[in-house]
């Protein structure tokens, strides 16, 4: 039993933000012995990344005390499009592009979540189906100021930019998986913490039902920005393992301590350790190491992680290439033409900013002059690199 209330205060504590009504009451269901049912939604908008990790760690910790898991795909939410943290209306997604972007997800959530143990519903099975009586039915359960409560709708209007009723509205349909699947517990991001509560209103309203919410700490840097596509940061879950521990170190030292809590198994007797070996001045490096390492392991392997850590000394601590890179057979020279064949830029007005910058080395040499011409190849080829991270090699 005590292992078990110790199970209990590690869901209720490890990585959580907020639980409404009060972690009280829900930890008072979950030491009665009742198997809840909960879920997390997720909108196919893009790749499953490390904040849907978070999330997912989460809920494996409610499987593994036998409550009953869903994961939701917001097929159909993700065609209206979450306006969470959005300065601007998103781009529409078609159905094909989001049931593209889904394909994979079953496999790479299974690297967290007991699948046979695992229910996976669409939410387009009840939101495609509503009635035009049945959505205003729904609507008339909120006022326009709670849903003008969301801090991006505020900035909005204060900056004149447009809100369009889809992602107004959004709050209402998401609320409503909830009721549809009649769940005890929803799960997501702190960010998330408005949709979750507007299911909450909902679930009071039509089934007289108590529903929990559950938001989980994010991954954040100093100044409250989450990790995303823009600042080349945010580790996918299908990343390499090389790419997965090259972006781990990029990350700032703060949030070495965060991470470990809410995105790996590590237990939180040695997390809080770490924290104080970083108080203690102990070298951040070796701990971001420890980081990587582990986020490597979880989502790949133990081999995998061993491989990518040597990798990483190899390239960062010894000055050396990369045992596995890119092979290329071109027959351009021109540094600017090869950038662009390998792929390390985009363009050519990329390849020579890269160039100009001093973001390219040609055999580990810094190369500034946007004319260069590789103008020896020899059997071992030539290696370039763009940047701590990519890297090419080029063969005759």
């Amino acid at each position: 039993m005590a292992d078990q209330a110790e199970k209990i205060k590690e869901v209720l504590t490890r990585g959580v933000e907020n639980i409404y009504p009060s972690p009280e009451a829900l930890g008072k269901v979950l030491a009665s012995g009742k198997k809840i049912k909960l879920y997390t939604g997720i909108d196919p908008t893009g790749d499953l990344h490390i904040g849907h990790g978070v999330v997912l760690n989460k809920l494996r910790q409610f499987q593994q005390l036998g409550h009953h898991v869903i994961v939701l795909i917001g097929d159909f939410t993700a065609t209206v499009g979450d306006p969470t943290d959005k300065a601007a209306t998103r781009k529409p997604l078609t159905k094909k592009q989001v049931l593209t972007n889904a394909k994979n997800y079953k496999a790479l959530i299974g690297k967290t979540l007991d699948l046979k143990k695992t229910e996976f519903r669409f939410n387009s099975a009840w939101l495609s189906k509503m009635k035009v009586d049945n959505f205003f039915e729904l609507i008339s359960h909120f006022t326009v100021q709670r849903l003008l409560e969301r801090d991006m709708f505020a900035n909005r209007l204060k900056e004149g930019r447009p809100i369009h009723a889809h992602e107004f509205l959004y709050p209402v349909l998401v609320g409503y998986d909830c009721v549809a699947l009649d769940v005890d517990l929803e799960l997501g991001g702190n960010d998330q913490t408005f949709n979750m509560l507007a299911g909450r209103t909902l679930m009071k309203s039509l089934k007289n039902k108590e529903k929990f919410v559950m938001a989980t700490k994010l991954l954040v840097d100093p100044t409250g920005k989450k990790m995303g596509k823009t600042e080349g940061n945010m580790v996918n879950l299908d990343d390499s393992p090389q790419d997965i521990y090259g972006k781990v170190m990029s990350w700032p030292d703060t949030l070495i301590v965060t991470a470990m809590e809410i995105a790996t198994d590590i237990p939180m007797a040695e997390v809080k350790q770490v924290g104080n070996e970083l108080a203690a001045g102990k070298n951040p490096k070796i701990l971001k190491m420890l980081l990587a390492y582990k986020l490597v392991e979880k989502y790949h392997s133990t081999t995998e992680a061993i491989k990518a850590e040597e990798n990483f000394k190899q390239v960062f601590e010894e000055g050396l290439n990369p045992d596995e890179i890119p092979v290329f057979k071109i027959k351009t020279r021109r540094l600017v033409d090869v950038l662009v064949e390998t792929k390390l830029a985009s363009s050519r007005t990329e390849a020579r900013r890269l160039i100009v910058q001093g973001g390219i080395k040609v055999d580990t040499k810094k190369v500034t002059d946007e004319n260069f011409v590789i103008s020896k190849l020899d059997a071992d080829g030539v290696v370039i690199q763009k940047g701590k991270r990519h890297f090419a090699k080029i063969l005759k």
